[in-house]
Parts: structure tokens; sequence; C-alpha cells
């Protein structure tokens, strides 16, 4: 019945997009901290930036991110981070194609939490001679990522399912190995069932953990 899949590394594929999914979700979590970090900084400039970023990023196709990822900092510029060969450099810049548009969605999650911080607790932090960014990483963002674990869940698997479009630049993920195989086999329908399921697999789980520790941590008021 599953012939069709013989000579095809289907296990392969979605050990890449799990690869993209992990990389990009740490550096979309780093660099969405800072942009939650910057938008409600005291800094007009910062607060500015943040916004822009945010605002401009949600409403840019991922594809769109992605292409200019590989064509316009890879063909253009000249930027390779460092990566030898086809396969290795399309990897790594469909993961910055992701961090840069995921971190906009983990900004506005991280920003929510933020926002259910009672002010009182930040106003009495800097009476006591602390700084923004110290109240900033020792009072509110542990407070706020408890408060948002379920969201960030939610853009985590968000994340899993945008990895397909990697295959806009040639990343040999599951959906491209999907389309190679749809192409040469004559199996649409139980092609699509099997990739169908591997996401189920990836990211049903994903989400059940999450909201149960999301659960368990969140903050009491």
């Amino acid at each position: 019945m599953f012939d069709f899949l013989e000579g095809y590394d289907v296990l392969g594929a979605f050990w890449t997009t799990v690869q993209l999914t992990f990389f990009a979700g740490v550096g979309s979590l780093i660099w969405g901290t800072l942009l939650a970090g910057m938008r409600v900084s005291p800094v007009p400039l910062m607060r500015a930036f943040g916004t822009v970023y945010v605002n401009t990023v949600r409403n840019i196709p991922l594809t769109v991110i992605i292409v200019f990822t590989s064509v316009g900092l890879a063909d253009v510029f000249g930027v390779t981070l460092g990566a030898n060969g086809f396969d290795s450099q399309a990897f790594r810049l469909a993961v910055l194609g992701l961090i840069a548009y995921t971190a906009a969605f983990v900004c506005e999650s991280l920003r929510s939490g933020i926002n259910t911080v009672p002010v009182g607790q930040a106003e009495a932090a800097r009476a006591l001679g602390l700084s923004f960014s110290q109240v900033l990483r020792l009072i509110v963002l542990p407070q706020a990522f408890r408060a948002v674990i379920g969201p960030l869940a939610n853009v985590l698997i968000a994340l899993t399912k945008n990895t397909t479009v990697a295959a806009a630049i040639g990343v040999a993920e599951s959906a491209l190995l999907m389309k190679e195989m749809i192409e040469n086999e004559a199996q649409l329908m139980l092609i699509s069932l099997v990739f169908a399921f591997g996401f189920v697999v990836l990211t049903l789980p994903t989400g059940l953990i999450l909201n149960w520790v999301g659960k368990r941590l969140a903050v009491k008021r």
C-alpha cells in the first residue's frame, strides 16, 4: 500500500523540518523578546523601531521574506552566513527568514504578557533603584513568559507549518519532497495523507504539552 514511499527519504525531509523549526524557534524567541523590550522601552527611538518592525513584518507574506533572504541577501548582497554549498546556504537563509517573520508574533505575544503584570510591581522596583532593563529582566519578563506559554505554543505550531515555505528556495524539507513525490507518483491522496499525518505528529504533542505547562506555571492573580 505504501510502496510509493520507497526510494524517498521521508524521515530525512521531516528531520529537516524539525531542524528548521528548532533553530528558527530559538532565534525567534531571542529576537522577539528583544523586540518586546523595545516596544515597552522608555526610549522613543527604540519604541518606534519595534513598532515599525512588527507592524511591517506581520503584513508581509512569509514567502516574500524567504525569497528575499535568498535572492536579496544571497544573490544581490552576497550574504552566505558562512555556509558552503547551495543546500546549507539555503537552509541557513531560510532560518533567517523564518526568524525575522516569526519574531514579530513572538513579540506581540510577549507584549500581551507584559501587560498582565501589575504596573505597581514595576513602579516599586524602580523606586528601589532598579533600572528599566533590570525591572524588565528580573520582574516583568519572568511573569510575562509564564502568562503566554499557551500563545507561544500556538506561534511554535504555526512556525512548524510555515517551514514548508522554505521549499520556495530549495530547502529539502517535507513540502519539497511531497511536491516531488506528487509529480512522480500517481498517489496524490495517499501522499497528502502521509505528510499531513507527519505534521500532526510534530504539532499535536507540542501544543498539548506546552498548553499543559502553561496551565501549571500560570501566574495566579
